[in-house]
């Protein structure tokens, strides 16, 4: 089944069908696809998003060989992804020799990074997040490479804009930020070198019933907890919604590699967030300190023209996301630090 606005569920009932929803394909992903030959292989395969994310590249081209690349440090993952048809290649990203090892697949999705307890090894988050983007830019210098940065990256903008647009220049907060920068450096500078056609994949906060934004504000709501609105607005978009335009992304590449800002079209507020999820609870949402005028907010312009809106809107994710957290379901227990101003994760 395609994934269509009428296709969409009322409820998500479990983890299978959560999966299942996450890698279920539209018809512009496959169309999009189908523009460009050759294997996908998908580094940084074993976080948050790359599972679901290699499983909808296979779904969406099941004759194409998608290959996921990790340490695996958790097998259940490599069994997850080999059941769905993804191959696996166990892989430490740090290891020069390795990557060099690797199959020159001509698409590339780079996701591989340290975000949460970045502050706790700086040198390493630094290797991690810019390092390594400068090996595998190396390795792979007639790839199409779309690698994934962060809406971080910008600095703050007024609320009652439109967000960053991407010929903002960079100017973060934080060590953590700092280093995605360098990331996306060290990919333009070798795609400058070696005319290697990419895209700079700049997410902000894909939503998964298991975590995000909704999934914080709908936890902290639910059990009384304070919500701080100091950094009172926010977007996001649907993890699936994110997925499926990384993928397209190597239909839309540039050479050089340009940046892209995808994430949800509506700038929303904290508040009036807590307030829809305290109306399906039926409690008041406790909510402490008071709204900055300036917040991390994309505009995703182009990439609505490049891809259309988002599937999933907003109120369907609030839907979503009060069913999952009213009924206890799993969370995967990362708080997005949403609310963190001074860029220290």
């Amino acid at each position: 089944m395609l994934l269509t606005r009428q296709t969409l569920p009322k409820t998500i009932p479990d983890i299978a069908a959560l999966d299942d929803l996450l890698c279920r394909p539209t018809q512009a992903l496959i169309d999009d696809l189908k523009k460009v030959e050759g294997d996908i292989m998908i580094l940084g395969v074993a976080g948050k998003m790359g599972p679901t994310l290699a499983g909808l590249a296979k779904a969406a081209a099941p004759d194409r060989r998608v290959i996921g690349v990790a340490r695996f440090s958790d097998p259940s993952v490599k069994d997850w992804l080999q059941a769905r048809g993804v191959e696996t290649i166990n892989c430490d990203l740090m290891d020069e020799t390795a990557i060099q090892a690797l199959p020159k697949a001509p698409n590339i999705v780079f996701m591989a990074g340290r975000k949460f307890g970045a502050e706790g090894d700086l040198s390493l988050t630094w290797a991690m997040n810019a390092h390594v983007p400068a090996l595998v830019a190396q390795a792979f210098p007639t790839s199409r490479i779309v690698a994934f940065s962060t809406g971080c990256i910008y600095p703050f903008v007024p609320v009652d804009g439109k967000g960053a647009t991407e010929d903002m220049a960079p100017n973060p907060p934080g060590e953590y930020a700092q280093s995605c920068v360098g990331r996306e450096r060290m990919f333009e500078y070798f795609s400058r070198k070696f005319s290697t056609p990419g895209r700079l994949f700049r997410l902000n906060y894909a939503i998964d019933m298991r975590y995000g934004v909704l999934h914080d504000i709908a936890t902290k709501v639910l059990t009384g907890t304070p919500i701080d609105v100091s950094l009172g607005h926010v977007n996001f978009i649907w993890q699936g919604d994110a997925s499926s335009q990384a993928l397209r992304c190597l239909a839309h590449c540039t050479a050089p590699t340009s940046p892209i800002n995808v994430s949800g079209h509506e700038i929303l507020a904290v508040r009036d967030l807590a307030a829809k999820f305290g109306a399906r609870f039926g409690r008041a949402p406790v909510l402490t300190g008071k709204e900055e005028p300036t917040a991390w907010l994309t505009d995703t312009s182009k990439a609505v023209e490049l891809f259309g809106l988002p599937v999933v809107d907003t109120e369907q994710l609030i839907a979503w996301t009060a069913d999952w957290v009213s009924r206890a379901m799993p969370s995967l227990g990362k708080p997005t630090k949403y609310e963190v101003r001074d860029g220290r994760y």
